[in-house]
C-alpha cells in the first residue's frame, strides 16, 4: 500500500532552500519537516475519517476502533539517493485483542485488506480517496507553511549576521 506525492510548483521555494546555510536543513529536519508534518496530518484526518466510515458501511457492530486510531502521519526515512524529507501516512501495526481460538489479526492486515479486497471481500478504499480529495489542499498547506517557515528562518539569519 503505497502511494507517493511530489511536490511541484515549488521550484522557486526549493531553490531558496537549496541556498540556505546547513544550520537550515539539520538532522532534525528544520522547517521542511514541520511544514511536510502539517501537510501529512490533513490527509491522515481525512483516512481516518474514511476508515470510520468504511468500518460502519462493512456491517461491523465490534468495531474497536483500533485502525482508526492507529492511522498515523510519521516521518519516514529519507529519499534514496539523496537528501530530502519524507513523511508517510501509514497505519501502525498493533494486534487485535485475541478472539476464541482465532488466528490473531493485525491492524496493517485489515487496512490492506480494507483497501484492496480479497477475492471475498470487495474492496472499500479509504487511503487513495483521502489523498485524492485533500491531496492539493496537503500540497498549498506545505508550500505556504515551508515559505513562512523559511522567511522567518531568512530574516533570523539576516538578523544574527547583523549583529555580528
Amino acid at each position: 500500500m503505497k502511494v507517493e506525492v511530489k511536490l511541484q510548483g515549488a521550484d522557486g521555494l526549493l531553490g531558496m532552500l537549496q541556498s540556505m546555510p546547513a544550520e537550515v536543513v539539520s538532522k532534525r529536519g528544520g522547517p521542511v519537516k514541520l511544514a511536510l508534518a502539517k501537510g501529512a496530518r490533513i490527509i491522515r484526518d481525512e483516512a481516518r475519517k474514511n476508515v470510520k466510515v468504511a468500518v460502519a458501511q462493512n456491517g461491523s457492530l465490534e468495531s474497536t476502533g483500533l485502525l482508526e486510531k492507529n492511522v498515523i502521519a510519521s516521518r519516514g526515512k529519507a529519499p534514496s539517493g539523496g537528501k530530502g524529507e519524507r513523511y508517510l501516512v501509514r497505519v501502525k501495526r498493533k494486534t487485535y485483542p485475541k478472539l476464541r481460538g482465532k488466528k490473531p489479526t493485525t491492524t496493517l492486515q485489515t487496512a490492506n485488506l480494507m483497501e484492496y479486497g480479497s477475492s471475498h471481500q470487495p474492496a472499500t478504499p479509504w487511503l487513495r480517496p483521502a489523498v485524492q480529495l485533500k491531496g492539493q489542499q496537503a500540497i498549498e498547506t506545505i508550500v505556504s507553511d515551508l515559505s513562512k517557515r523559511i522567511e522567518k528562518v531568512a530574516a533570523q539569519l539576516a538578523k544574527e549576521k547583523g549583529m555580528k
